[in-house]
């Protein structure tokens, strides 16, 4: 049932108004995103402050993207819940609005318990249950429950488990994991700060944080490793470094929804308790976009 998910996703933000969802906002995004040449989106997940959404604003945000993305789009959603039948009726809901995937972090509520072989039953049951493809999402720094490689190396025998998103920033991960896995599965990085070392070392691809900012920019690295041009595919990595880690790692959410304000997109606050960015932060992303060539007329800067 899997399919393969190559090339360059972009972890959509959630847009906010007076704490609601603004569902034709994001719409709007995905309508300006649909002019790139990004492979698909995340909805639901980490950027898209998911844990802050019910289960009836995360429907109405993936039926909002099904709707608005390009044909050809393929539409990851973030399904994870805490218990294994809870995910999957929740993936089975997803699916029925349209996503393509489902992504999925471990449970990680009773941390202590979760030992790899629990989270192998745990996926395992998932994948046997879900009617679309189950991406693993690897991100201990939010969980503190990590997959370990031989781990994922044994989920991947799955034929329902299509592949998996490594936020960790470990790319020994992928050095252990790509020689042992079958060919259609699908390694996305989750760091934009090594993406092109990832796709040096086999990955498919990236689910990135990063390219709902600089979606053409986050392409054309991996267009242009895949034609061969390391040498420019370098110098663009090496000069997007500083906004990734300033995007996903100093100043995270608020950072890149005051991004994306700037630069035409719906971006917006950040829902409670996370706080909308001060000004020492949106003037340290003014300067970075700036650099990029990114903010052309100061006059169009919003405060």
């Amino acid at each position: 049932m899997s399919g393969s998910f190559e090339g360059v996703f972009a972890a959509l933000t959630t847009p906010f108004v007076n704490d609601g969802v603004a569902v034709e906002e994001f719409k709007k995004n995905i309508l300006r995103y649909n002019t790139t040449s990004l492979a698909g989106y995340v909805v639901l997940g980490s950027t898209g402050e998911a844990v802050f959404l019910g289960d009836d604003e995360a429907e109405t945000l993936l039926g909002a993207a099904r709707a608005a993305a390009a044909s050809g789009k393929k539409i990851i959603a973030g399904a994870s819940r805490e218990s294994t039948r809870s995910t999957v009726e929740f993936v089975h809901r997803l699916a029925g609005l349209g996503a393509d995937a489902a992504l999925l972090k471990p449970p990680h509520y009773y941390k202590a318990a979760m030992n790899q072989d629990t989270l192998k039953r745990y996926f395992f049951e998932v994948a046997d249950g879900a009617p679309i493809p189950v991406i693993i999402y690897n991100i201990p720094q939010n969980t503190g429950v990590p997959v370990e490689p031989p781990t994922i190396i044994e989920l991947a025998g799955h034929p329902n488990i299509a592949g998996i998103k490594d936020s960790s920033g470990r790319l020994a991960n992928l050095s252990e994991v790509i020689a042992s896995v079958r060919p259609e599965f699908s390694f996305l990085l989750g760091a934009g700060g090594i993406f092109l070392a990832g796709l040096l070392l086999g990955a498919s691809g990236g689910i990135l944080a990063l390219a709902a900012v600089v979606p053409d920019l986050c392409v054309e690295i991996h267009s242009l490793f895949r034609r061969g041009r390391l040498v420019d595919a370098r110098k663009l990595q090496l000069d997007l470094v500083p906004l990734n880690k300033a995007l996903t790692e100093t100043l995270g959410i608020p950072a890149i929804k005051y991004a994306l304000d700037l630069l035409g997109y719906s971006g917006g606050p950040p829902r409670a308790p996370l706080r909308p960015l001060d000004e020492a932060g949106k003037a340290h992303v003014r300067q970075l976009l700036k650099i990029r060539g990114l903010l052309k007329n100061p006059a169009d800067i919003p405060s």
